[in-house]
């Protein structure tokens, strides 16, 4: 690919997560922070302000505006997921290509038209799902192809819990009906289930069934819930998200020879180290006094923090379509687009009763 091609980047609202993006913009080595784009001028100097943009950043007073720009090559969105589908796909039609945080859409419909528009266009799609693209996750991934060291998948558990007090679990943008109807499920449960497809090679599982009980905020947009998938070999996942507990992060994996644990898959404690605990082998001891094996912690440490990653991968893609005539890589709106469809069957679970309710 080309070595000195940066991607020149544009951001469509001035969210939270966009002072995150522009810290990235800083670090990745192939992609620049061309513009902002606010609802007004002012909030767009605002934040160019907040954050100690450079003045060469261009601010726009309209969405339209940025993506009328003909310097823009991508777009990075970070809106309320009931935007994301208008923006997404006018993105796309202007022939730019689409960094889209998750959750990417409200229902696989609506992701569908977005998936549908870029490839239409010939631009790529990715959602904001660092993780996966933190070196670590490569490890696992390594790991959980191992016949002899992991073997057959058996099960899987995993939650990702946060509590940012009471106003935020009625007031926030990902507790309002209009701006993210489905609440803790599409935001932290979106990890979750990411992390199941993950370790199943991104096979979809058969069965989704909504635990009982899920607790709602006064508005009706779910705020705490948890969730099983069957897959057909008949490996189990189960999972817990929540905006009601303690921040929690955990992912635990277990095969027929090897088992793994992760503590803090979703952003790991330290910004340039993550650690993951593998133990493979192990029975009882003489006796059943211990085990035979303990776990060995592994520890991967970076010079990259895992949003410029993913960054960094994203705009290696877009130089590949720009500049050398590649295709857009499918496997990212594919395993995004499977992540939708299990959420959509847990919605469905929890509306039909508690039922399971079969993904596809």
């Amino acid at each position: 690919m080309s070595p000195s091609f940066q991607v020149r980047f544009g951001i469509i609202g001035c969210a939270s997560i966009a002072r995150k993006f522009c810290r990235t913009m800083n670090l990745c080595p192939n992609a620049t922070l061309h513009g902002v784009a606010s609802r007004t001028l002012a909030k767009a100097q605002a934040f160019a302000t907040e954050n100690s943009l450079p003045p060469t950043t261009v601010l726009y007073g309209s969405y339209e505006a940025l993506l009328d720009d003909p310097d823009i090559d991508a777009v990075y969105i970070p809106l309320p997921t009931s935007l994301h589908l208008p923006w997404a796909v006018a993105t796309a039609r202007k022939k730019k290509h689409v960094l889209l945080e998750k959750p990417s859409a409200c229902n696989v419909t609506e992701l569908d038209q977005i998936i549908f528009a870029c490839e239409e266009n010939g631009v790529q799609f990715m959602d904001g799902t660092m993780w996966v693209h933190h070196p670590r996750s490569q490890v696992m991934a390594d790991f959980f192809s191992d016949p002899q060291r992991f073997g057959q998948l058996k099960s899987i558990q995993t939650c990702f819990n946060y509590f940012f007090g009471y106003d935020f679990v009625e007031n926030n943008i990902r507790a309002q009906p209009d701006l993210d109807p489905l609440g803790a499920l599409s935001d932290s449960g979106w990890y979750c289930i990411m992390a199941c497809l993950f370790t199943a090679n991104y096979q979809l599982p058969k069965f989704a069934t909504a635990l009982k009980n899920p607790v709602y905020n006064k508005a009706g947009v779910v705020i705490s819930c948890g969730a099983s998938l069957l897959w057909e070999n008949g490996a189990l996942a189960t999972f817990n998200c929540s905006f009601l507990a303690h921040l929690t992060m955990d992912f635990a994996v277990v095969g027929t020879n090897g088992s793994l644990n992760v503590t803090d898959f979703v952003i790991p404690y330290e910004e340039k180290s993550a650690s993951l605990s593998i133990l493979s082998g192990s029975n009882f001891s003489e006796l059943a006094l211990g085990w035979t094996e303990k776990p060995i912690e592994q520890v991967v440490k970076t010079e990259l923090p895992q949003e410029v990653f993913m960054v960094k991968e994203f705009s290696t893609l877009v130089d590949g379509i720009k500049n050398h005539g590649l295709s857009p890589e499918k496997k990212w709106p594919t395993n995004t687009r499977k992540t939708q469809l299990i959420i959509d069957a847990i919605a469905a679970s929890i509306s039909r009763g508690f039922e399971s309710v079969e993904v596809y």
